[in-house]
Formats: structure tokens, C-alpha cells, sequence
């Protein structure tokens, strides 16, 4: 099991468009190089036959930000293994849904409130990815988010609670072992 915390994409302090575009490719310049060092340390598990879970706050998704474009693809995607040729895909269901489509309703596991809008901006940031093995292992993957899991919203105290305690809502995988 790999745990991880990629860097954050935003321009935090930044000040006018210039600096924000500056330091948000930057930012997305070092957390690439976070996502293919992971994805190395990845292969290496796969690669020795072991099963592997990777699991964490990865700061992005596909089709986050504009600037994904410059990079050809998100460091979710490069973690994931989409479109190496390598034959060692991990797996995440809210992240497979997330890279094949576009358009539509989407996961999300996290929720930040933007003040200059007035309002909140969702994103899935948050993932569980599993080795080809693991699957046949019935997984079931949950987002504790309370505005879309309706168990949550029925118990005022877990609701409560999931949104007072972080801007991230946990993701939990049940498996048999």
C-alpha cells in the first residue's frame, strides 16, 4: 500500500494573471514529477508480481485545469498507467469514470468554497487505485460526501461531521481478504 499527497496545483499568493499562470505551471511542473516518480515506484511493485493499493489526496483529475493541455495528460492518469504501454493499469472506478467521460455528473470528493463567486466548486481529487489482482477481490469503493451518498445525509451527526471536518469527503474500499 503506497499512500501519497501530491503538491497542490494552485497559485496560492499569487497576485495578477501573470504570476498566477507562472506559478500554476510551475505547480503543475512539480506535481507531474511527483505523479512519474509514483508511477515508477508503481511498476516496481507490479512488475515484482505484488498487489498493490495507492491510495491518497492527488491534487487532480483529468480536465481540471487548463493547463493539462500543455502537460498531454493529468498526474492521475499518469499514476493510473492510461496510455502506457507497460501492461500494469491500476484502478479506480471514480477515475476511470472521470478520464472516459467528458460531460456529465461526476464523482467528487472534495468541496472548496470560492468567495469571490459565492459559491462552492467540487472536484475529484481523491483516490484508491488497485492492481489488476485486487479487482477479483469484490471491491467496493464508497465517497463519504454527504450531499451525494443519501446514508450520509439521513444521519444528521455523520453529516455534519464529513462537513465541518475537512474540504475532503473520505473514500473507503471494501475488499475480501
Amino acid at each position: 500500500m503506497i499512500g501519497a499527497h501530491l503538491k497542490s496545483k494552485a497559485p496560492h499568493g499569487a497576485h495578477g494573471r501573470d504570476e498566477i499562470m507562472r506559478i500554476a505551471i510551475s505547480n503543475r511542473r512539480k506535481q507531474q514529477a511527483q505523479a512519474v516518480w509514483l508511477r515508477r515506484r508503481v511498476l516496481q511493485h507490479l512488475e515484482a508480481g505484488e498487489d498493490l493499493i495507492v491510495m491518497g489526496d492527488l491534487n487532480d483529475g483529468p480536465g481540471l485545469d487548463e493547463y493539462e493541455r500543455l502537460f498531454g495528460r493529468s498526474s492521475v492518469e499518469i499514476v493510473m498507467g492510461e496510455g502506457a504501454d507497460n501492461g500494469y493499469p491500476l484502478y479506480d472506478p471514480h477515475a476511470r469514470r472521470a478520464v472516459t467521460r467528458r460531460i456529465g455528473a461526476v464523482n467528487t470528493t472534495s468541496r472548496f468554497y470560492l468567495a469571490s463567486e459565492g459559491r462552492y466548486l467540487q472536484a475529484l481529487l481523491d483516490y484508491i487505485m488497485i492492481s489488476e489482482a485486487l479487482r477479483a477481490r469484490r471491491p467496493k469503493w464508497r465517497i463519504w460526501h454527504p450531499f451525494d451518498d443519501p446514508a450520509c445525509w439521513r444521519v444528521p451527526e455523520l453529516r455534519d461531521a464529513l462537513v465541518d471536518a475537512s474540504d475532503h469527503f473520505p473514500v473507503t474500499l471494501d475488499l475480501d481478504i
